[in-house]
């Protein structure tokens, strides 16, 4: 049987060719991953620790720093490495594995934050019967269907894009392996690879994110309409309001890149790589910002545990002395 590829490995071209750049955006990238590693792996650390936050909004929580964790890893050590080394080659089983993981962990937290606008809906619109809807059976269940959901949803793209020809130029314009990309520079028929980007991608996406607007929609007519608690409301667009900027966040650049005309122009090329930067790296460092920053619980929690480990330190420090 025939190699369905002539390629052993592609250039990845990443965010720029002028070299004296490369040191400030080695440091940029450097930084913002460390700052991604450092907080997330708090907020993961906290919600397990600490019992009081063992619910199930912090069960998801917790998913999502462990996703945020993963997702910017599949990326930025490959491009930290490039930016050091010069090399920027990545074999032709990497891209695919990259591909397949990005995707996998990009559509795992797209359906997650879908999942936690379903949990913000019970505990607003039902609360009495909230501990009993949302019981840890369910909450796993949700996580599960998430992840195994995405699990075959990457499968799809990464066969489906391991399979074709790639006998044009093997330079990516990107700084990681994504299907976009990789069309661009493969030859032979491939309609059924852009149909599944934009239906799959799109049923995916979109329908998650409908179903958060349609939860957010029914808990402000619930509380105007039904409840008629302007206190109520104002309480729940608080609670909501973290998890309404996350989404936009996530859901902004991922429309734009993913749904909108694939076109194969310089600037269209440019724009995606940017966008990239902020979903990919920007976002999952803003997750536990606007999370803890805006969320009473957790940064209790932190200054429970924190505080304590601050004031031992300190009375060993003085018994020393």
């Amino acid at each position: 049987m025939e190699n369905s590829t002539s390629v052993d490995e592609f250039l990845l071209l990443g965010l720029t060719s002028v070299q004296k750049l490369q040191p400030i955006i080695f440091v940029m990238f450097l930084t913002i991953y460390l700052l991604n590693l450092a907080g997330n792996g708090v907020i993961l650390m906290i919600v397990t620790l600490e019992r009081r936050l063992h619910s199930p909004m912090y069960f998801f929580l917790g998913n999502l720093s462990c996703l945020d964790i993963c997702y910017s890893s599949v990326t930025l050590p490959k491009v930290l490495i490039n930016l050091l080394s010069g090399r920027r080659a990545i074999s032709f089983l990497g891209c695919i594995t990259q591909l397949y993981f990005f995707h996998f962990l990009g559509s795992t937290e797209a359906i997650l934050l879908a999942v936690m606008a379903f949990d913000r809906f019970v505990a607003i619109c039902s609360p009495l019967r909230y501990t009993a809807i949302m019981n840890p059976q369910l909450c796993i269940l949700l996580a599960a269907t998430a992840w195994f959901t995405s699990f075959f949803y990457a499968l799809l793209h990464s066969v489906m894009t391991a399979h074709l020809n790639f006998c044009h130029s093997h330079k990516l314009s990107h700084f990681f392996c994504d299907v976009k990309p990789l069309l661009e520079v493969a030859c032979g028929n491939t309609v059924l690879n852009q149909w599944l980007l934009s239906v799959v991608t799109g049923s995916i996406s979109m329908g998650a994110f409908l179903l958060i607007l349609f939860s957010y929609f029914y808990i402000i007519a619930f509380l105007l309409f039904k409840n008629r608690s302007c206190r109520m409301l104002k309480k729940a667009l608080s609670t909501c309001t973290s998890h309404f900027m996350v989404v936009c966040l996530f859901y902004g650049p991922v429309g734009f890149t993913y749904i909108r005309p694939a076109t194969a122009s310089a600037s269209s090329m440019s724009e995606d790589r940017m966008v990239a930067i902020i979903y990919s790296a920007v976002t999952p460092v803003l997750n536990p910002l606007i999370y803890t920053l805006r969320n009473k619980e957790v940064m209790l929690a932190l200054k429970k545990n924190f505080g304590k480990k601050l004031f031992k330190g300190n009375q060993l420090h003085g018994g020393d002395q």
